[in-house]
């Protein structure tokens, strides 16, 4: 059977993106070197955990990942990843604004739930068949799925840094159990991957 998954870079402390996100600063007022250099520095020593990151029949991301909020949106923008995002799937984008579908080149397409998480698992479900479906981020989306016991798999990618500041992993998520099912680590970053229970 399919599995929910959510692979995600965070800081020791849990930050996965800083305040004030922008177009032109997409992680905000973090700098974005340091949280995923790993992915750019070190491809050849992480290439399960790359693979893993696009390796889903469906995505599910919130508003913020998407790209800038508030209000509404410009109807140009298509996201931050240029004509071809990294995805090759269907995007589900939790939102409170709808918007028509947008396709992209590649086999990406993003579409607009504005009613709720349940909603859009089951249509990420739907769309990803016998493939699992990837809880892609950002802070506030994975919190709501793990508060809600909708995430079968953790894998984080804990970068040796403390932020301070900025969007965390686990609040208000409640008491979760977490089963260790691997670990490994380089100098950049220490991959954990867990089975929530």
């Amino acid at each position: 059977m399919s599995k929910v998954k959510c692979g995600i870079a965070v800081s020791v402390d849990n930050c996965v993106a800083g305040h004030n996100m922008t177009e032109a600063k997409p992680f905000g007022d973090m700098p974005t070197n340091l949280l995923h250099r790993w992915m750019f520095d070190e491809p050849e020593q992480h290439k399960a955990e790359l693979a893993a990151l696009t390796d889903a029949g469906a995505y599910i991301m919130g508003r913020n990942m998407f790209g800038p909020s508030g209000g509404e949106y410009d109807k140009t923008w298509q996201g931050w990843w240029g004509d071809e995002p990294p995805y090759h799937a269907p995007v589900f984008v939790l939102t409170r604004t709808p918007r028509e579908p947008i396709v992209m080149q590649g086999g990406t397409t993003f579409t607009f739930v504005t009613d709720g998480i349940e909603s859009a698992l089951k249509q990420a479900r739907a769309a990803a068949g016998e493939r699992d479906v990837s809880i892609a981020g950002g802070a506030n989306v994975v919190n709501q799925y793990l508060a809600a016991g909708l995430i079968d798999e953790l894998w984080l990618h804990i970068v040796p840094v403390i932020y301070g500041d900025g969007k965390r992993l686990f609040e208000g998520v409640g008491m979760t159990n977490l089963e260790i099912l691997d670990v490994r680590s380089t100098p950049m970053v220490t991959h954990v991957r867990y089975e929530v229970k």
